[in-house]
């Protein structure tokens, strides 16, 4: 049995308090370019755009982040999420792997030991299983296992959740294992603005983020305004203001949770909408003061009921706001059953029928 013990002072101990394990993060300065012109205040990209330029940027900014994974120099990932780095960085700095997710973190955690910035892809969400091990065991550990000494600054990309009529094992919903799992931040952005800053905060944090990309999401649109920085990991968003019943979501699920409010609107039911983006660590203080706001809570997510992160979420929401509920936390999720054959996805994912299904059961509390 491994024991952490006390070391002497000259490895590297002070007397002065840790820093929490999951720390802050900030931004690095972009490097001068000097003579270039400045970029657009703001450019209308889709979430592939915009995570493809914040690994450009990030990759710009700091020599020592790599991108590497399955199909991703040559090809330019299944999704062309990377297209275009290997051109611009070379061989060394963005590059293709075997087929072995375990190999692959674990060539990121060995990385980040050396002092480079590991961003590996894993292609898709069910292949993240193999890797488990390595993430779990190791990378979520790290920090701790050195008290603070090595930093462990690799984001794992993975293209997640359903919704696009894909083969088994492509449309998995894991963020409840990696949640579970002690030293990983986990973030999901739902949004093109929100995909390119969550990717480069977590690029510039000193702690392993597992960073979920909500593959129905990726030909989504909007402006994305690179030189303002967005809310950091550890913030959620109010996408809604409502009075009547607080939806909390996250990824691809947000759509889902405003096109709900505007037909709930139609029946004079007012829902605030909370877009989570970060999971671990997540912003509680924005979920109660919706709570406390609305008095009714329903909790959305693509992955089965039970155990899924809506149970969490519902059991603090219970503990912790019980004096401000009317009604019992509510969860529109998917089934306790493996994700379904494409034909029958639209009928297993949570949609706006199962979430106004809660709404209506949380307005008609006695």
């Amino acid at each position: 049995m491994t024991q952490i013990i006390d070391r002497p002072a000259a490895q590297g101990d002070s007397p002065e308090p840790w820093e929490p394990i999951l720390t802050p993060v900030g931004l690095p300065a972009p490097p001068a370019q000097a003579g270039l012109p400045a970029p657009p205040a703001a450019t209308e990209l889709t979430m592939v755009a915009a995570i493809n330029q914040a690994l450009h940027d990030a990759m710009a900014a700091d020599d020592h982040v790599l991108v590497f994974g399955e199909d991703v120099a040559t090809l330019g990932g299944v999704f062309r999420v990377t297209e275009g780095l290997a051109e611009t960085f070379g061989a060394e700095r963005c590059f293709d792997t075997p087929l072995a997710e375990s190999a692959i973190i674990g060539v990121a955690i060995g990385l980040a030991i050396r002092g480079f910035s590991p961003v590996p892809e894993i292609q898709f969400d069910g292949f993240s299983y193999p890797a488990f091990d390595q993430i779990v065991s190791h990378l979520a550990k790290y920090r701790m296992r050195t008290h603070g000494d090595i930093n462990m600054p690799v984001t794992v990309r993975i293209p997640s959740f359903g919704g696009i009529g894909a083969v088994e094992h492509h449309s998995e919903s894991t963020e409840s294992y990696w949640l579970h799992t002690a030293g990983l931040k986990v973030v999901v952005p739902a949004t093109p603005s929100d995909a390119y800053w969550l990717l480069r905060y977590a690029i510039s944090s000193a702690d392993p983020v597992i960073f979920l990309e909500p593959k129905r999401r990726y030909w989504a649109r909007e402006l994305v305004d690179t030189s303002a920085p967005a809310p950091p990991i550890g913030r959620a968003m109010v996408r809604r203001n409502g009075t009547d019943v607080t939806v909390i979501t996250y990824g691809g699920l947000v759509p889902t949770a405003l096109n709900a409010a505007d037909l709930a609107a139609e029946r004079g039911w007012s829902l605030e909408v909370v877009d989570l983006r970060s999971l671990n660590p997540l912003d509680f203080d924005t979920v109660a003061a919706s709570v406390q706001r609305t008095g009714r809570a329903v909790v959305m997510h693509e992955g089965p009921r039970t155990l899924g992160f809506g149970a969490e979420l519902a059991a603090r929401i219970s503990e912790e706001c019980f004096y401000d509920l009317e009604a019992p936390v509510l969860r529109a999720t998917g089934f306790d059953t493996p994700y379904p054959p494409a034909r029958l996805e639209k009928v297993w994912l949570p949609g706006v029928d199962r979430l106004l299904d809660c709404v209506e059961r949380a307005m008609v509390q006695p």
